[in-house]
């Protein structure tokens, strides 16, 4: 085994182990079948969340593969433990190092744009794309909420700079998707907090709201009251998403402890005179009724 965990075909028929044996461990559990000839112990694979499980996968298919490589896209997001909310990890996504064809099947995508040797870097023994480049090839082949969570993590976390995503938005200009991706960086933003919180930001950019202000930290009697997600000062209104994860952490009476700060919190920015639109995850697939609410808040038609 790996460091990973993972386990070849060709390293256990090396170790004296036949196929009628794999099979039956297979069959029994004992393995888990990761990728074409590659196995990860029953114990290693329990409770693998989605994530990780691709991240495997992807390193099975670059030592498969015979030819110089990179992992890019989401796979390369995986690997740079970028989130990677409602993205497709049905196909492991490699790009050549050199410009050649393309190649699709059920579980791999190998792209044929070639790589500049600045364009990629070593991640735990694995060739990877740049942050910079994967948030573009993002940006290019997925849609805009999609890239634009992944862009603000990558901003968040402090793994690219805003100059670098505009130089590489600059270095994809004649690639297929590049306007696309040139709306997403121009957007990004390492402000928002969470996949929430970028989701929030495209549905109030998609109902016509006016641009908010990010972490707005709201004062009142020579006090800081609290930081906001989203804030309008000049109409005095304040948007704030609910992720719940807060109210489900530790015990009960924590969260019910949470859960009476919050109350406070409120209450306290509604005394500075402050309207107050609360919405959840459930919301953002449907953001009508919060939009709306945030229209009349901010006195908007």
């Amino acid at each position: 085994m790996d460091v990973h965990g993972l386990t070849s075909r060709s390293a256990l028929l090396a170790a004296g182990v036949s196929d009628d044996e794999l099979a039956r461990w297979c069959a029994k559990g004992e393995l888990v079948r990761i990728a074409r000839g590659a196995y990860l112990p029953a114990a290693e694979a329990e409770g693998i969340d989605r994530a990780a499980r691709h991240a495997l996968e992807v390193r099975a298919a670059l030592a498969r593969l015979r030819i110089p490589v990179a992992a890019s896209h989401v796979s390369a997001a995986v690997l740079h433990g970028l989130p990677v909310w409602d993205v497709p990890l049905d196909r492991v996504h490699l790009t050549r190092a050199s410009p050649g064809s393309v190649r699709r099947s059920a579980r791999l995508h190998l792209h044929g744009a070639g790589l500049a040797d600045d364009e990629t870097e070593l991640l735990a023994g694995c060739h990877a794309t740049t942050v910079a480049r994967t948030v573009v090839d993002i940006a290019r082949t997925e849609p805009f909420e999609q890239a634009v969570a992944v862009a603000d993590a990558a901003l968040r976390a402090g793994l690219v700079a805003p100059a670098s995503l505009a130089h590489a938005r600059r270095r994809a200009r004649h690639r297929c998707g590049a306007t696309a991706a040139g709306r997403v960086v121009e957007f990004a933003d390492g402000r928002a907090e969470s996949v929430g919180e970028s989701r929030s930001r495209v549905a109030l950019r998609r109902h016509g709201l006016p641009g908010p202000e990010l972490q707005w930290e709201v004062r009142g009697g020579g006090r800081l009251i609290g930081r906001v997600d989203f804030g309008w000062p000049a109409r005095r209104v304040v948007g704030e998403f609910d992720g719940r994860v807060k109210y489900t952490r530790g015990s009960r009476d924590d969260a019910a402890a949470v859960v009476w700060a919050e109350k406070r919190r409120e209450d306290a920015l509604r005394a500075v005179g402050l309207r107050v639109v609360r919405w959840t995850w459930a919301d953002l697939a449907d953001f009508d009724a919060v939009a709306a609410r945030l229209r009349a808040a901010l006195g908007i038609s």
